[in-house]
């Protein structure tokens, strides 16, 4: 058990810091986009295309994070008036509208990156399968985390500090 949760963390690392990696390496690859356009009146052929996948690449990823450490928006207005088992029924439903929301990520995702798989991105010549092989990789990572916080298990890897606490 403890192998498995070792192999887990370290497929939620690489992920984790490739979505870190990507937004770093978007705010040079724009930061020096600017200054060569600005002093030599030059831009890298390849900089927009490259920082779009950069971006695409890290939103999703920021999806799959959000889910993952609980960041996606709660209505606690309404629901600190119910009672706590209301309240735990509800963040089983939502779960499993994760969960749901995940899986037509990997079906539609890969539906996609198979059809987009036909063309090629134009600067770089990558098949343009690589802007949305990212949506089946999200929803995979979305169904593992809503799966593991429906069977009660915390996939929160960063507790900061938490609203409302002293």
């Amino acid at each position: 058990m403890k192998t498995l949760k070792r192999i887990a963390l370290g497929i939620d690392s690489v992920f984790e810091n490739f979505a870190l990696i990507a937004l770093a390496s978007m705010t040079i690859i724009v930061t020096i986009q600017v200054i060569t356009r600005k002093l030599f009146n030059y831009v890298f052929f390849w900089s927009e295309e490259v920082t779009l996948l950069l971006m695409v690449w890290f939103s999703f990823m920021g999806i799959a994070i959000g889910f993952r450490e609980k960041l996606h928006m709660a209505m606690d207005s309404v629901t600190k008036f119910f009672p706590a088992r209301v309240n735990w029924v509800l963040d089983k439903v939502i779960d499993i509208c994760i969960f749901l929301f995940g899986l037509y990520l990997v079906v539609n995702g890969w539906e996609f990156t198979v059809l987009m798989n036909e063309s090629t991105l134009p600067a770089t010549q990558l098949p343009n399968s690589v802007q949305y092989v990212v949506m089946p990789i999200t929803g995979v990572m979305i169904c593992v985390y809503s799966l593991l916080q429906l069977l009660g298990i915390d996939t929160k890897r960063h507790h900061g500090i938490e609203e409302g606490s002293e």
